[in-house]
């Protein structure tokens, strides 16, 4: 890269300062989110904020309502020539966890390289790279060919109606999430599966043993059989970057009475998924331990009923949103990102399933579920960076023809 092409990169016009001063006033603004602490802020103060910050950046931003009372902000650079370049979406969502247990989780403290604070990691700080890098593509005069979209989206701690709300009515050629990774570069992640177990007996008082039919009991069956699952056959099941699979008991809940067989027992259970698993395979597999469980003992009755799933999600290592933020971060910052998995579900999973590639790469700190919390500044603006420069190399720049990565 020549002199007059360095002096272009908006890598260049990250600013430290811009992102400490609107990462301090988003972490004072509390966006707890509402279905996790009834009775809490929610995200329509920070939506406002981001929307404004946005339109002084010269950008076309507009609150949206995903649900009553649930806003996500879209805020659109309009590119040079969209024909001939590529759209670029950026995520990150605006809402946080509760903050029991916290001193002061609204009053943002810098010391040394760290912000502390409810949600400084978890992900205000992927917000305020966003936001540095929009700024930094301004100030350097670049001109993307494609759009650049950020979306910043409500309730991805709950049910994800922000991320779900954007895939259903915007398209773009890929997209990065700015969720906490370290700056390593995600690229795949587990899905899950909620299902309830329902076993049946008949409830007899419980001197009368002839009468009586343990629902417990047949659920001790089951349990035994999940245990089989998760020790035997799911460690066999691998996936690059993601290890095994798993299945663990979450909930249980039987009987009436101590002097009453238990008419019914519930099991609630999770499953987490790898890629090329579904809801119907996990499905499957349940009816099968349950058909064993009745083949062992005719008197079992037993029922499995799906409440919730979420899909795995993957990119092609090879695809040129990967391609591209590895080359900009060995530009930015000498060294191509590390390629990891993710066991925890994101809304990149949303994103992937409406047809965008899309990626994960944030900035590091720790402590976003937890009474500590807090992001390193410096990996902030690395993130910016990045992102800044994965803009112009994915979108391409009016005046220049656009080179794959």
């Amino acid at each position: 890269m020549g002199k007059a092409a360095e002096a272009r990169d908006p890598a260049a016009f990250v600013d430290r300062d811009f992102i400490v001063r609107h990462l301090e006033a988003l972490v004072r603004i509390p966006s707890v989110n509402p279905d996790l602490v009834p009775g809490a802020a929610g995200e329509a103060e920070t939506a406002r904020y981001l929307a404004e910050v946005c339109q002084t950046l010269g950008m076309k931003a507009k609150i949206e309502m995903a649900a009553p009372g649930r806003p996500n902000v879209i805020a659109v650079l309009p590119g040079a020539d969209p024909k001939r370049g590529h759209s670029l979406m950026i995520n990150g969502h605006t809402d946080t966890v509760g903050d029991a247990g916290m001193e002061a989780p609204f009053e943002p403290r810098v010391e040394g390289d760290r912000l502390y604070g409810r949600g400084s990691n978890d992900m205000k700080a992927g917000l305020a790279a966003m936001l540095a890098a929009a700024a930094a593509v301004r100030a350097s005069g670049m001109r993307p060919l494609g759009d650049v979209i950020l979306t910043f989206v409500a309730d991805e701690e709950y049910l994800s109606v922000g991320t779900e709300a954007v895939a259903r009515a915007y398209r773009a050629d890929a997209a990065i999430i700015t969720e906490p990774s370290r700056l390593r570069l995600q690229i795949t992640h587990k899905g899950f599966v909620w299902a309830k177990i329902r076993t049946e007996g008949r409830a007899a008082h419980g001197s009368d043993f002839r009468a009586g039919v343990d629902a417990i009991f047949h659920m001790g069956r089951v349990l035994a059989a999940l245990e089989h699952l998760e020790k035997e056959v799911l460690p066999l099941r691998e996936y690059p970057l993601l290890g095994r699979a798993s299945v663990h008991a979450a909930l249980i809940e039987g009987g009436e009475g101590l002097s009453t067989y238990p008419p019914s027992c519930t099991l609630q259970i999770e499953r987490r998924t790898l890629p090329g698993e579904t809801d119907a395979t996990a499905r499957a597999e349940l009816e099968e331990i349950l058909a064993g469980c009745a083949r062992q003992d005719p008197s079992f009755r037993g029922t499995v009923e799906l409440i919730g799933a979420r899909e795995p999600m993957e990119v092609d290592p090879n695809a040129e949103i990967v391609r591209v933020v590895d080359a900009a971060a060995e530009t930015v910052l000498g060294a191509r990102p590390e390629h990891v998995g993710g066991a925890g579900w994101t809304d990149a999973a949303l994103l992937a399933a409406a047809g965008i590639p899309t990626v994960i790469y944030g900035p590091s700190g720790t402590g976003g579920h937890s009474a500590v919390e807090y992001v390193e500044i410096p990996s902030i603006v690395d993130c910016a960076k990045v992102l800044a420069h994965t803009i112009g190399a994915f979108c391409g720049t009016a005046g220049e023809t656009r080179r794959e990565a």
